[in-house]
């Protein structure tokens, strides 16, 4: 019996991400036949479309057909495709950069200066990466930055799972406690008609707070590698993928010359002009892709190589990621089943439903639990936040919760659940480009959700029994 368990364990650990998904993809399709169907009426707040409070009403059921079932795959693919792009062009640009060695050759000239202090890298690449996230700088645009971590984690002779941590879980730590992104928190305090920003102070706590327990956490798990590398949860396959580099560890005997420092600056100033263009101009992800082209054409040039050259590395790199690029294709479908299926307002109007009865305290956390478990279904924070939102604000009134906790539940609860949701194509792309297991991934990071489940609801009672306003 206990044999069996174990050899349960082991499967799921194993279990491939497409396999997973499609699993997913097949009980979302079943629920359609079970789950009441219904809608709330919708109509235009400005440039949003939001849900109308006490419309909830019943329609016709939509079950997926045999057909719609795997149409479902093909329409998610479409509607990914913009991120899917990226993924590749991603793969494509770093092949370049890797051809060159510039990349490897500055990691290792940075991890050789800092000797034994590793804990400074850690800190320092996570609160960057951290600062980005929570201004919304780099959400969705945080895959083209995963193998950079990975190639990290190999100068420090580490594992993959340090080198996603590192860029992965430094720009949610951010992202998920946001202080002044126009996307998902701009947007629920819009819906709520509270200030832009407004509460910043209180948020800003939150968010050191949080990226405080990231960078202590990751760094305890650096030091256990350190002490034992056999003992990380990747075993003795610490880099299952060839992600970010050529197998095995990188040559430490590259050295650092003029033309890798002329590739690396002109990589980097392309990088910070998009940063800056993402704040000016509201870039995102489609000038993120057709900027990677960009990348690879110049780097290419600046270390002569040959414009067939360049394009056979470029498709090259493009290809090794397709494992990783066409699986966010795959979770989007999920989404397309639950849409289609018309049962997502009916599970909204029943959380809703539950929290009227509650006390404030109560209320505020289970505004809190519910986002978190609702953020399953739908992965994308605006998309909750334009169907929640419209809802939490009239009830928190009527509970004697101010606006701007029910905005902080709502954030707090999608967030601390983005790293771990099987459904969000980000993380799946993620773990596929670096060749974790979704089962391998729960082992690290269950821990450091759970954590941040804890202070999410210190920080939720804090503010309810703060009356935090301004209303």
């Amino acid at each position: 019996m206990e044999g069996s368990k174990n050899l349960l364990k082991k499967s799921f650990a194993r279990l491939d991400a497409y396999v997973l998904l499609f699993c997913i993809l097949v009980v979302c399709a079943v629920a359609t036949y079970v789950v009441p169907t219904g809608e709330f009426d919708r109509v235009k707040n400005g440039s949003v479309t939001v849900v109308v409070p006490g419309s909830y009403h019943a329609v016709e059921p939509n079950p997926t057909g045999f057909i719609d079932f795997f149409t479902a795959i093909q329409t998610g693919m479409v509607k990914g495709a913009p991120i899917i792009f990226l993924v590749l062009f991603t793969g494509g640009a770093l092949s370049v950069l890797d051809k060159t060695g510039a990349l490897n050759a500055a990691i290792l000239t940075l991890v050789r200066k800092l000797g034994n202090k590793e804990w400074l890298l850690i800190i320092l690449v996570t609160a960057v990466f951290s600062v980005l996230g929570t201004l919304g700088v780099i959400v969705n645009s945080v895959i083209a930055f995963v193998p950079l971590g990975i190639m990290i984690a190999r100068a420090m002779k580490m594992d993959a799972i340090f080198g996603v941590a590192l860029i992965y879980i430094g720009v949610y730590s951010g992202f998920n406690t946001s202080i002044a992104f126009p996307g998902t928190l701009g947007l629920s305090q819009q819906i709520a008609e509270l200030p832009l920003f407004s509460g910043i102070g209180y948020r800003t706590i939150i968010y050191l707070s949080f990226v405080l327990v990231t960078i202590l956490y990751i760094i305890r798990y650096a030091r256990k590698l350190r002490k034992d590398p056999s003992k990380g949860i990747l075993g003795g396959t610490p880099f299952p993928s060839d992600s970010g580099s050529a197998a095995g560890d990188l040559d430490s005997s590259i050295l650092f010359t003029l033309r890798h420092k002329l590739t690396l600056a002109f990589t980097g100033t392309v990088l910070i002009a998009f940063i800056a263009c993402t704040i000016l101009f509201k870039w995102d992800v489609n000038e993120m892709a057709g900027i990677f082209i960009f990348i690879a054409i110049g780097v290419g040039l600046i270390n002569k190589m040959s414009g067939n050259d360049i394009a056979k590395t470029f498709l090259k790199g493009c290809q090794s990621l397709v494992y990783g690029a066409l699986i966010v294709g795959m979770a989007r479908s999920i989404t397309v089943i639950l849409e289609d299926g018309k049962f997502l307002d009916t599970i909204v109007y029943g959380l809703a439903t539950l929290l009227e009865s509650l006390s404030p305290m109560a209320g505020a956390v289970g505004m809190f639990l519910g986002s978190a478990a609702l953020h399953f279904l739908i992965s994308s924070g605006s998309g909750e936040a334009v169907m929640l939102m419209p809802l939490l604000a009239p009830l928190s009134d009527l509970m004697n919760i101010t606006r701007q906790v029910a905005v902080e539940a709502l954030m707090l609860g999608e967030g601390v659940v983005n790293c771990i949701n099987p459904t969000s194509g980000v993380l799946m792309s993620i773990l596929a480009i670096s060749g974790i297991s979704y089962g391998k991934w729960l082992k690290f990071m269950l821990p450091l959700t759970a954590i941040w489940t804890v202070l999410s609801i210190i920080f939720v009672m804090i503010g309810v029994a703060i009356n935090w306003g301004p209303y």
